[in-house]
C-alpha cells in the first residue's frame, strides 16, 4: 500500500478490532463477516464503526456482493497496519519531542529486548538507516 499521511489517528479500541480485522483478511470483508470474526462485536457497532472509518480515509468500499439474498458492501483499508502503526508513534513522539530526545526513543526501545541477538540485529538494521540516510 501506498504511504501518506494519516490526519486522523485517534482511533477507538472498536475501531482497531475492526481495522485489525481488515488488516488480517486477504479479501475484503463485508460487516457481516467482521461481526463473524470477532464475536465481541454487534452488527450495529461494525456499521457505525465503518461508517467513521470511510469517513476519515481508513477503509475503502472495495465492492459490492451478495451477503445471502442480500447485497451488501465490502471493505478493504487504504493504510496499511506498518503505516497506520509508523504515523501514530510518530504523533505521539511529536507530543513529547521537547522532553525526549529521538536517541533517547532508540535507547529505550533497545533496552526494552533482553536477547543479544535481536539488538545486534537492530543496532545493524539502525545503522543501515543512519548509513542511507539523506535528511530527506
Amino acid at each position: 500500500m501506498a504511504k501518506f499521511k494519516i490526519n486522523n489517528i485517534g482511533l477507538t479500541k472498536r475501531d482497531l478490532d475492526v481495522m485489525t480485522i481488515l488488516w488480517g483478511s486477504e479479501e475484503p470483508e463485508t460487516a457481516s463477516m467482521i461481526v463473524r470474526n470477532n464475536p465481541n462485536l454487534t452488527m450495529n457497532t461494525v456499521q457505525a464503526v465503518l461508517r467513521k472509518l470511510l469517513k476519515d480515509n481508513f477503509i475503502k468500499v472495495a465492492d459490492i456482493v451478495y451477503s445471502g439474498t442480500v447485497l451488501t458492501r465490502s471493505y478493504k483499508p487504504m493504510v496499511s497496519q506498518e503505516d497506520f502503526w509508523l504515523q501514530k508513534i510518530i504523533s505521539d513522539y511529536n507530543e513529547i519531542r521537547q522532553k525526549v530526545s529521538k536517541a533517547d526513543v532508540v535507547d529505550a526501545l533497545l533496552r526494552t529486548d533482553k536477547n543479544a541477538g535481536n539488538i545486534t540485529y537492530d543496532i545493524r538494521q539502525i545503522k543501515e538507516v543512519l548509513d542511507n540516510y539523506t535528511g530527506k
